[in-house]
């Protein structure tokens, strides 16, 4: 069963939230399949953020079998994402150990001013680290995957999508997270993290050009998908039906 939507944090009771002051303390790490419920409501706000909900598709079901196989591929050449955690009280070192290949990025980030968690049971993280954490709670994502080119001799980075709740942006926290999957590449052989960079959104396009992303505007990104795409596979039905 597919759960409620969580779209925005405005409708919040005030027993519902937590204020952080003065010092936020984060934590990326790689998501597990404890997070799917979060992972979920994130990838349909960053749809609602672009006025594409009518396009998501998803279920926590279906998000289960692309990101957490049985047989998974090898760490970070499948659809990976890491959460990024935020908390009033810092972080220790995981006492619950376990052969991920991706060590916790700990951080501490000084307030100008009080950043309001306004959905502290929804977004209240389940990640079991053996330090009975009960006051962290879910920020943001970035998803991304291998991807291979005939230019290239080894797989880069496709970089989905990068995407904060609205209380927590513009706090710094993008760079830690989008330079997190660049620190990945780099000391992984990856040669590259490209991705699609809004034209009409300059915040973000702004960004990415500070983070030492190259802009290439003789190229124009296409799809084929939908019906356009389903053509394809009536013909080939229609192909078989004639042998």
């Amino acid at each position: 069963m597919t759960p409620a939507i969580s779209e925005t944090t405005t409708n919040s009771s005030p027993e519902n939230n937590v204020t952080i002051t003065e010092k936020i303390y984060t934590r990326v790490r790689l998501a597990e399949k404890a997070d799917l419920y979060h992972i979920y409501q994130l990838f349909y706000q960053i749809h609602a953020y672009h006025n594409y909900t009518h396009l998501y598709k998803a279920t926590e079901s279906s998000l289960a079998n692309l990101l957490f196989k049985e047989n998974p591929l090898p760490l970070f050449y499948g659809p990976s994402v890491l959460l990024l955690e935020v908390s009033p009280t810092p972080f220790a070192e995981p006492k619950n150990t376990t052969d991920e290949g991706f060590k916790p990025v700990l951080t501490t980030f000084d307030l100008k001013f009080p950043v309001v968690e306004g959905q502290a049971e929804e977004f209240r993280s389940k990640y079991d680290d053996g330090n009975d954490k009960s006051d962290a709670f879910i920020a943001g994502y970035a998803f991304f995957y291998a991807n291979y080119s005939c230019f290239y001799d080894k797989p880069g980075f496709y970089f989905e999508s990068l995407y904060f709740r609205e209380s927590y942006r513009k706090l710094g926290m993008g760079r830690l997270l989008f330079g997190t999957v660049a620190s990945i590449a780099a000391n992984n052989g990856f040669v590259s993290v490209e991705g699609i960079v809004a034209v009409w959104n300059k915040k973000s396009y702004d960004f990415y050009i500070d983070m030492g992303v190259e802009i290439f505007d003789e190229f124009r990104y296409g799809k084929l998908h939908g019906e356009a795409l389903q053509k394809y596979a009536d013909k080939e039905k229609s192909a078989e039906g004639n042998c």
